[in-house]
């Protein structure tokens, strides 16, 4: 499962720092056979009808060679309306993986 860690609440406006990754407690497989592809973050407002596109994310070195990805992400957003923030991974084996995350404002 990916696993979103940023403040629960937030300042309206002011640009905050989310990371997605995953294995926070057991560790996924970064390995040519067995590998995240890419994580996908979205924002879902509060009272609205649609979600946002945030941004995506691909990997594209698994375990080979002198330098490859880890499956981890650190990226900045701003938001004006409490709401929610999804991430999307793909396993190369095991499929699509969801989790979600609330954000307040103060």
């Amino acid at each position: 499962m990916p696993v979103i860690e940023c403040p629960d609440q937030v300042k309206a406006g002011e640009p905050f720092e989310v990371k997605v990754g995953l294995g926070k407690e057991i560790a996924h497989p970064n390995t040519v056979e067995h590998h995240i592809s890419w994580v996908a973050l979205y924002f879902h407002p509060e009272e609205t009808k649609f979600t946002c596109d945030r941004g995506r994310f691909e990997f594209n070195a698994h375990g080979e060679g002198a330098a490859y990805t880890h499956h981890a992400v650190t990226t900045s957003l701003k938001i004006n309306k409490p709401g929610a923030l999804h991430a999307l991974a793909l396993c190369n084996i095991h499929g699509l993986w969801e989790s979600s995350k609330e954000i307040g404002l103060v």
